[in-house]
């Protein structure tokens, strides 16, 4: 990605191991602040094939069928899958990038991007 002609490099903005099978918020923007997500990798760490969820809600923390970006896909034990979405910003304070699993501490998320200033006038 580039910002005004220079490079950019992506910066791990969140990661999380979840402890149980209820959606947790993997991501939530700054006050100011606007994100480009440029990836989230999952890691199943555990022995078994476990059930992974990601949410985009824009505006609130909304995490069901209507918000999913991926609902239900299956990750093999010791597989990792990659998503790079191709153009996917946050810009509302209330914005979340959320996530599940169906086997409670089987599965890691780590979300990677940019993080952006905004200047506040006053």
């Amino acid at each position: 990605m580039d910002f005004l002609g220079t490079p950019v490099a992506s910066l791990q903005l969140g990661q999380l191991r979840p402890a149980n099978t209820t959606a947790a918020s993997l991501y939530t923007l700054p006050a100011n602040t606007e994100t480009n997500v440029r990836s989230v990798i999952v890691c199943n760490v555990s022995s078994a094939a476990a059930k992974l969820r990601i949410f985009h809600d824009t505006d609130g923390t909304t995490y069901d069928q209507g918000t999913a970006v991926f609902y239900d896909a299956l990750l093999e034990s010791g597989r990792t899958l990659e998503w790079e979405p191709t153009d996917l910003w946050l810009r509302d304070v209330s914005g979340h990038i959320a996530v599940r699993t169906d086997t409670a501490s089987a599965l890691t998320f780590s979300l990677y991007g940019r993080e952006f200033e905004i200047a506040v006038t006053r």
